[in-house]
């Protein structure tokens, strides 16, 4: 889908979405509880979609009733042979260990750019449990036959954070006890925090040793649990840099002590010069003029897309750093906003774990914007059109399914003028 852009300043206020991550955990939480949970304040992206198919797949009943979800669950999960995870990281990495709790053969598909992110951790320990896997031509499809056994869990901390997540929801299910020994500097700490805050709910204990090392019992019980999904950072830092490089906007609906790792949005629009404050229930940001700075991405890799489009509108330099993670997302997004800014005039220079950005004041216009397939690159790129100097196109706008179908609607009902 190619949508055409007119240059117009965002005004007023908008209802940010519910955390996309939040949601993916408390469905998987309440999917493994003996019992009925309920989770309201649901976005039906396509990434909550294939979490949701997963996990009836795994013996859950879920039934949406408007924007919630009713969940009776199954701490016995069943056997099941294809599990179709779409498009969504989140949910091949947070499943596969869940599916092997039991002795079974099953087949992880996916589509897209999905099929070539990296699974090895996962696949170092089937090696080590003796678990059988038949890899295909890419990382997906795989089709896995065992079980796991609780012990001792090496895992990498800077190639996803999501092989962590995925173990604390398994390991404690299993019989013994557990532990997951980081081997390397842990990235996105904020996401592990937004797990353990969710397992917390739920009645699952893990005891957190400094990042380093994580120990959890086994036989636990996933408690039921009616959990309401809080704003979405990542969605938030969106309207946050529309509103800096506009006019100003306030956001409604976010939690001022969210775990959320993408709450650094904040810090960084502040580090940048941006002004952003709470005023009461509210996050409101105000125009400001911006300068260059160092932003360390090594907890927040979400944020690249769109931190990138405020600094090429930022005085001076900024340099992204720790941003290597940005290469195995939808898109390599560091060559994507790279690739796409620079077709508006922006000054960016890549490196191979982030870039080099000197400021212009304002983009220039182009009818030849790629989505790349990737909706943080699609978001970016409408709001990079509110300092361009005349109408833009985008192609493949129907990426932002993936994790925020409204951002039309919302974007328009601010004034945007997005076509389709």
């Amino acid at each position: 889908m190619q949508v055409e852009i007119k240059p117009t300043c965002l005004k007023g206020s908008v209802v940010v979405p519910p955390s996309k991550s939040y949601s993916h955990r408390g469905i998987i939480a309440s999917s493994l509880s003996c019992g009925k949970s309920k989770v309201s304040n649901v976005i039906f992206s396509n990434d909550i979609k294939a979490t949701i198919g997963g996990m009836s797949a795994l013996g859950a009943n879920i039934q949406i009733d408007g924007n919630s979800l009713n969940i009776i669950g199954s701490p016995v999960l069943r056997k099941n042979d294809v599990i179709n995870c779409e498009e969504s990281g989140s949910t091949v990495r947070f499943l596969i260990p869940i599916a092997l709790c039991n002795e079974a053969e099953v087949t992880f598909v996916g589509k897209n750019n999905l099929v070539y992110r990296p699974l090895k951790p996962y696949l170092d320990i089937c090696d080590e449990q003796g678990l059988k896997y038949t890899k295909f031509e890419n990382e997906l499809p795989i089709k896995f036959d065992g079980k796991l056994k609780s012990g001792t869990y090496n895992i990498p901390g800077d190639i996803s954070s999501q092989f962590i997540t995925g173990l604390l929801y398994a390991l404690p299910l299993l019989d013994g006890d557990s532990v997951i020994n980081i081997t390397t500097p842990l990235e996105s700490k904020g996401y592990i925090d937004l797990t353990l805050d969710i397992l917390d709910k739920y009645q699952i204990k893990i005891v957190n040793d400094n990042y380093q090392k994580f120990y959890i019992a086994g036989n636990q019980n996933y408690q039921p649990f009616d959990y309401y999904v809080e704003g979405d950072y990542s969605q938030a830092a969106f309207y946050l840099v529309a509103g800096i490089i506009g006019e100003g906007l306030t956001l409604k609906g976010m939690n001022e002590k969210s775990f959320q790792g993408d709450m650094a949005i904040i810090d960084f629009i502040r580090k940048m010069g941006g002004r952003v404050e709470f005023v009461g229930d509210d996050l409101v940001c105000y125009k400001s003029k911006t300068h260059g700075a160092v932003i360390d991405l090594s907890q927040a890799p979400d944020l690249g897309p769109i931190i990138t489009v405020l600094a090429a509108l930022s005085e001076g330099e900024t340099r992204i750093i720790n941003a290597s993670r940005l290469r195995i997302k939808e898109s390599d997004r560091i060559l994507s906003i790279t690739t796409e800014l620079r077709k508006l005039g922006a000054n960016i220079e890549m490196l191979e774990d982030g870039m080099i950005i000197n400021g212009i004041e304002n983009f220039g216009s182009s009818d030849k914007l790629s989505s790349w397939n990737d909706h943080r690159i699609a978001m970016s790129l409408a709001v990079a059109s509110i300092r361009c100097n005349d109408t833009i196109k985008i192609d493949g706008m129907e990426s932002i399914n993936k994790s925020y179908p409204d951002f039309i609607k919302d974007f328009n009902s601010l004034g945007g003028q997005i076509k389709c």
